[in-house]
């Protein structure tokens, strides 16, 4: 019996900088919205059941390459050593959508409320829950990579949690929007996960079973998969232009806001990051395992949370700049994390990786 394979690894220079593109983005969108308005009015024009056509396709671009990173067989590899998915699992599931919608409630409600308006608070809050519902499914890679990670394992806890996405994501999204006062469409919810996830998911899995029976796991890894990482990056950049070109207004109005919306999201990520990590130094679990697990939960699958935002909510909402700004802080933050855990290293024991 072979160990599950490892995922492609290392951090790219455009994964790096991805908080500058962002930024870049966002001038590049603001600027034509304001200067070239006739762009994003003839892009509004292609919806189909709210869901814009242009921003979907994008998206698509950027999810699909990541569910073909995904090694489902992986599953079967549970049983070696369940202590690090649970933790996983609970972190990510039973603790960081609910502390998300309440360090969020706090700031934008409470200590911001004399800076954000009601309107603008429930829509961010929106956004929070959004992004603290949607762990991270493919970035996890590069940051277990970077903390010198177990990647076989990895691969489980992303395959499993790939899987809990499925079931879990759509009723805690809808129980925390309720919560908040927020209306949802049942069915536009319903169908923004089948797009984003769903259709991505089988369409990677087959591509990916495909390629591997035909030309090999070495050639899917060290060459198939490579080819997207720029058709990822570009899906993602030119879909926040596209955001960015709608959401001119709300940012020139309220550009303070983009700082505000970060402040509560960076907490929650390292409040996250620390509630796994340490469970696990509590377990004794081994720092290969232990890194990941912390990561896995505070990194977010931001491309579902825009996904779903724009297919509730709309390119022009307030809740898609939310979700956004989580892409802006998503890196730095990543990688201080990445530094804190290799400096915390001697807190773990030291085990070989799993045996088959």
């Amino acid at each position: 019996m072979t160990k599950p394979q490892k995922a492609p690894t290392g951090i790219s220079f455009f994964e790096k900088y991805l908080t500058l593109w962002v930024a870049l983005c966002m001038i590049a969108g603001i600027l034509i919205g304001r200067f070239l308005p006739a762009v994003p009015q003839f892009l509004g024009r292609f919806e189909y059941a709210q869901v814009s056509i242009p921003i979907a396709i994008l998206i698509w671009l950027m999810i699909y390459p990541m569910m073909m990173k995904v090694d489902f067989a992986s599953i079967k590899y549970i049983g070696k050593n369940p202590k690090g998915l649970f933790v996983t699992w609970v972190t990510n599931w039973l603790i960081k959508p609910f502390t998300m919608y309440g360090i969020a409630w706090l700031f934008f409600y409470v200590i911001f409320k004399q800076l954000i308006p009601a309107d603008l608070a429930r829509d961010y809050l929106a956004g929070a829950i959004l992004l603290g519902a949607a762990p991270c499914t493919a970035m996890v890679f590069v940051w277990s990579y970077l903390t010198k990670g177990n990647a076989a394992y990895t691969v489980v806890q992303v395959a499993t949690n790939d899987l809990i996405i499925l079931l879990a994501f759509t009723p805690i999204v809808a129980l925390l929007l309720g919560i908040g006062g927020i209306k949802i469409p049942w069915a536009t919810l319903i169908l923004s996960v089948v797009l984003f996830v769903v259709i991505p998911l089988v369409a990677g899995v087959l591509t990916r079973v495909h390629v591997i029976n035909h030309r090999g796991i070495e050639y899917f890894n060290q060459s198939f998969i490579p080819k997207f990482n720029d058709v990822t990056i570009g899906g993602l950049l030119l879909t926040l232009v596209i955001i960015f070109s709608f959401q001119g207004d709300v940012i020139l109005n309220n550009p303070l806001h983009i700082l505000l919306i970060a402040i509560p999201l960076t907490l929650q990520t390292f409040l996250i990051f620390f509630i796994a990590y340490l469970a696990s130094k509590g377990l004794k679990l081994d720092h290969s395992i232990a890194a990941p697990a912390g990561m896995i939960g505070a990194s977010n699958f931001f491309e579902l949370a825009v996904a779903v935002a724009i297919a509730l909510f709309g390119p022009t909402s307030p809740v898609a700049l939310a979700t956004i700004v989580g892409v802006l802080v998503e890196v730095p933050v990543m990688l201080t994390l990445v530094k804190i855990a290799n400096k915390t290293s001697h807190w773990f024991p030291r085990a070989k990786e799993l045996e088959a």
